[in-house]
């Protein structure tokens, strides 16, 4: 199994109040040069929805809804050997440096899409987190309402939480 390498940049800036971390891009995320790019990942969806945001289509629209919003995005691992998009099968994971971000914005709380990202971020930042259900296509059985609901706990860390 060969190392890959992370080639997504994080997206912030200094009025990022949260900081939301998958695990490491899927190969669609990867060839598409975005994060959470798989047709059925329900990521966009969710967010959009918990934000009272239009459903963003374009790499742009994501980013300027992130920033407008106060929310960082990236991913805990820096490296790792993975099979396809399977984050049971990562070995050898390397994580991300988060200084840059931590010392740009007043990072509120983190959150992670998935327990493991969770236990990445945990094990190899030393850091606690607050873990989110996956959006992928994997965890299809929870039902679109009770993920949104869950994702609901950002909105007291943000910059603009809605009432």
């Amino acid at each position: 199994m060969e190392t890959i390498y992370h080639i997504l940049l994080p997206i912030y800036d200094a009025n990022s109040r949260i900081l939301i971390l998958g695990t490491f891009p899927s190969p669609k995320s990867r060839a598409q040069g975005f994060y959470y790019g798989h047709p059925q990942n329900r990521f966009w969806h969710v967010l959009s929805t918990v934000l009272q945001e239009p459903l963003p289509t374009s790499i742009e629209e994501k980013r300027a809804m992130l920033l407008r919003r106060g929310i960082a995005l990236w991913d805990v691992l820096a490296s790792c050997k993975i099979t396809g998009a399977a984050d049971s099968s990562i070995h050898d994971p390397v994580a991300n440096d988060f200084t840059p971000i931590f010392a740009a914005a007043d990072i509120r709380a983190v959150f992670t899409t998935g327990r493991v990202a969770a236990k990445f971020y945990t094990r190899l930042c030393g850091s606690g987190c607050i873990c989110l259900p996956s959006p992928s296509p994997a965890n299809c059985a929870m039902p679109f309402s009770a993920l949104a609901e869950a994702y609901r706990a950002i909105l007291p860390y943000l910059l603009q939480p809605l009432p």
